[in-house]
């Protein structure tokens, strides 16, 4: 069983409750506390040494991703994150200096974005080391995010470059944080979502809640260069790296196609340093397809799935 075929069977009886405005299926759960200016935004992820970062990798970058990945969540959903709970779980032979090293890096992103630490848990773990960490953060009402808006004929768009993460992006990428609620704040965007299982592992997920398919356009979808030097030396082609590679942290997301040159316009001027690139449409038609030099065809590759 995949992972997300798994997800959707534990999901199926969910107990709920009427604060709850967004349960499982999206990037952060919502919930209205009822809060006048405000909806509550709740997260929580996992990584596992071996799977997320190997053992080599320095322990600060190790805490700057374990932070990291729930602030992206917060991102895609145009929040402002909060307060974390940290949990780790340790091997019985584990290194005190090595995790106090571990929590400079989630303590200095943590003080990036002005997230406190309020505490957590330790347990032991005989094969090897697991942080996860739940995060709290919350969004104005009315501005929140969601996977389920995309519409036929959105410009669908991307922040960044894609692929070759593996390179060292994937344990220092910086969560969009700002550019998202920017996006919020300033145009009417549809659906988003953060790149983590790469574009053709997340797509699927916006087009899954919004009922839409999509066409994407080889040519523009913007591959790092660690992405063209692996493809060189691989043999196989960059965009597939690109597409199927995960752990960019990269915004995705939809709006008016109308919208789509005051955007670019106004990008330049508040992000000159990042790139921002329209690499389709949504359509009605279900499924994805790719446009390329061979003409239009159905994207066949598929993003990082767990247990796959």
């Amino acid at each position: 069983m995949k992972e997300f075929e798994l997800i959707e069977r534990l999901t199926r009886s969910l107990p709920s409750s009427a604060s709850v405005l967004t349960g499982a299926g999206d990037d952060c759960a919502v919930l209205d506390l009822r809060i006048p200016d405000r909806l509550l935004l709740f997260k929580t992820d996992a990584i596992v040494q071996g799977v997320h970062f190997e053992s080599t990798a320095p322990p600060e970058k190790v805490g700057h991703k374990a932070l990291g990945r729930c602030l992206s969540d917060i991102a895609a959903m145009a929040g402002i994150p909060t307060a974390a709970l940290v949990t780790l779980a340790l091997p019985r032979e584990f290194d005190p200096n090595y995790l106090e090293r571990l929590y400079c890096g989630i303590n200095k992103l943590a003080r990036q974005f002005d997230v406190a630490i309020v505490g957590g848990e330790t347990t032991t773990n005989p094969e090897r080391l697991l942080i996860s960490i739940s995060l709290l953060g919350w969004v104005a009402r009315g501005k929140v995010l969601l996977r389920s808006g995309a519409k036929p004929g959105d410009a669908l768009f991307v922040t960044g470059e894609l692929g070759g993460s593996l390179a060292g992006k994937h344990l220092e990428f910086e969560p969009r944080l700002a550019e998202a609620r920017w996006l919020a704040e300033h145009f009417q965007i549809h659906a988003m979502i953060d790149l983590s299982d790469g574009l053709a592992g997340d797509l699927p997920h916006i087009l899954k809640a919004s009922g839409v398919g999509a066409e994407l356009l080889a040519s523009a979808i913007p591959l790092s260069r660690e992405a063209r030097r692996a493809a060189k030396a691989s043999g196989e082609p960059a965009l597939l790296a690109g597409l199927t590679n995960g752990e960019d942290f990269e915004l995705l997301f939809t709006m008016a196609s109308r919208d789509a040159v005051p955007l670019l316009d106004s990008w330049k001027k508040q992000y000159p340093h990042t790139l921002l690139s329209c690499i389709g449409k949504i359509t009605s038609a279900k499924g994805i397809a790719i446009r390329d030099k061979q003409g239009l065809r159905p994207l066949t590759v598929h993003g990082y799935e767990h247990f796959a």
